[in-house]
């Protein structure tokens, strides 16, 4: 009985094998490795059976809270595969946020904007660990439309069922009212408007303009549905062996692997204007710098960095700037003596990752701009660019129907342009402008594009919509403009910003991806960029590491594609 066991065994092990050609294998294997005579024969033996292993499929997503750049909650994704019969943890993605809510807005508005951030962090965690987690397990991490479209419906079904929750509270809160609408009160009902007493002035809107959209609804957990796309098309990057943007732009040109790529301009901050007195500037909100297209970035880099550094130096209080003669003299003096000469004081670093300053009217950070590049040896227009972001949505005064461009002068979006135009004029070495208006205003959004569209780009960022809503209808809240800020967050997914930057692209709109207020560590940004081919990347800063973490990224891309010939 056990001689006829081991007899089946050995008939079954002969067939299992043979099914799966081991015995083939292994000679091709042996005659193909030995006149090659490998120092490591068993890794070179394990080489050459992987390609016959299985491709790795999802086993686990993981989510956690972790914290951004500036002490946030934000979500992070890991994903796990069966790799040749192991779970193996292939990557991790960490979020970005974008906060809706205006500077200097009230400390109620920014606690209830912290909770708000809180809740949808800890709900993403949860969808990320249970629901997607079981969505995903053996899917393969290489078919991403298929990924993307099952986390699409998933999102569906969420915006569903807030709507009918959303939808039962308001039945039962019409219900309450109605119960006790007969009481008398006297305090008016919400949205009542109270009379006016006789003889009283009531304030007028001087002029009637487009009411504020509001703010676009973010699901609460919808970081989870962005997080968990992305981290999964670079699981498939990983698993591919190849870099992350290369997969990218792979999948946005159907496996046609780009001959040449380029990499996008980097709109490097240099200036962080502040809105809060003493300063009475507001309608700038970033300087940047934009380097020419001529330079490599690693040139482009350095030459900001000096810039920045004659910038300190300009910004030093009154009294501390040493005259030229005097730096010398004490460069000199420090040589002599084998001393360091004092270390500068530290400027305030925004968020953004720039300096942080005020001005009194708009030419002044321009002219500051000026005196830092020609006290180098640079000049603006020439050996480097400026764009602005005005950031107009933050100045509107809804009662005037005017913006506040100045503490105390205010202008009517018609006076705007006027204002645009003179400042081109008189700088042009302004090649771009964001958010110059608001969203709303879109008969003057093309009014100024007729007026400067040829002289400078006329960016969208907050005045565009949210990606989700640009792909379904690419006129829906989109003004006329040169190009959008994409951002990503939230519930994007990366077919998303696939497919909406192929309809930017056939438009002739250009494409800037743009880091978010609340920047994480993570460097996947710029990989999109590159895959996606976008003409501008606006990262902030050369500050702060998640800022400079990004830039490094950059430059270490622009070197490998020099190394193998496909820099454009």
């Amino acid at each position: 009985e056990e001689r006829r066991r081991l007899q089946e065994l050995r008939q079954e092990a002969v067939e299992y094998y043979r099914g799966h050609r081991v015995q083939q294998r292994i000679e091709e294997a042996l005659n193909a490795l030995f006149p090659l005579r490998p120092a490591d024969l068993y890794g070179e033996l394990a080489n050459y059976f992987s390609k016959f292993s299985k491709a790795p499929v999802i086993c686990k997503l993981v989510g956690r809270k972790v914290l951004d750049g500036v002490g946030q909650p934000t979500l992070e994704v890991e994903i796990y595969c069966t790799v040749k019969n192991h779970e193996k943890k292939i990557c991790s993605i960490v979020m970005s946020s974008h906060s809706q809510i205006p500077e200097n807005t009230s400390p109620e508005t920014t606690k209830a904007d912290e909770k708000e951030r809180n809740d949808s962090v800890n709900t993403a965690v949860e969808w990320v660990n249970e629901s997607l987690n079981t969505m995903f397990r053996n899917l393969k991490p290489t078919d991403q439309c298929e990924v993307d479209k099952m986390l699409g419906e998933y999102f569906t079904k969420k915006v569903e069922e807030k709507n009918e929750i959303q939808k039962q509270e308001e039945a039962a809160a019409e219900a309450t009212f109605t119960l006790t609408s007969c009481t008398p009160s006297a305090t008016a009902l919400p949205g009542e408007k109270k009379t006016a007493k006789p003889g009283k002035k009531v304030a007028v809107t001087e002029r009637t303009i487009p009411p504020a959209e509001p703010f676009e609804s973010v699901l609460c957990g919808s970081l989870a549905i962005g997080g968990t796309s992305l981290a999964i098309a670079k699981a498939a990057a990983t698993i591919s062996h190849i870099p992350l943007y290369l997969h990218i732009a792979l999948l946005k040109h159907d496996q046609d692997s780009p001959k040449e790529i380029t990499l996008p301009l980097p709109m490097v901050t240099l200036l962080n204007c502040e809105k809060i007195l003493p300063a009475k500037l507001k309608l700038v909100k970033e300087v940047m710098l934009i380097p020419p297209v001529q330079l490599s970035l690693k040139q482009g880099i350095e030459r900001v960095l000096d810039i920045q550094k004659e910038m300190m130096r300009l910004l030093e209080p009154p009294g501390k700037v040493p005259s030229p003669q005097l730096a010398d003299s004490k460069k000199g003096r420090a040589h002599n003596t084998g001393k360091k000469a004092p270390p500068r004081a530290l400027k305030r670093i925004s968020h953004l990752g720039c300096l942080i300053t005020g001005c009194d009217n708009l030419e002044q950070p321009l002219l500051l701009m000026q005196t830092a590049c020609n006290n180098i040896g640079l000049e603006l227009g020439t050996d480097m660019y400026l764009a602005i972001n005005c950031a107009a949505h933050e100045l509107m005064d809804h009662v005037k129907g005017k913006y506040e461009i100045l503490t105390g002068t205010f202008k009517s979006p018609e006076e705007m342009i006027d204002i645009y135009v003179e400042l081109i004029n008189k700088f042009p070495f302004i090649i771009a402008l964001i958010d110059p208006l608001r969203k709303e205003d879109r008969q003057q959004w093309s009014n100024i594009c007729y007026a400067l569209g040829s002289k400078c780009y006329l960016i969208a960022e907050d005045a565009a919509t949210c990606i989700s809503k640009l792909k379904i209808d690419q006129n829906i809240n989109i003004p006329m403009c040169s190009g959008v800020v994409l951002k990503y967050i939230n519930e994007t997914k990366v077919s998303d910003l696939i497919e909406l930057t192929g309809l930017l692209d056939g438009q002739r709109h250009i494409t800037i991806l743009g880091s978010p207020d609340r920047e994480s560590s993570d460097d996947s940004l710029v990989d999109l960029a590159v895959g996606l081919g976008a003409k501008f990347i606006k990262l902030g800063g050369l500050s702060r590491g998640e800022r400079v973490t990004k830039y490094n990224r950059l430059l270490a891309i622009e070197e490998e594609l020099a190394k193998n010939g496909t820099l454009r």
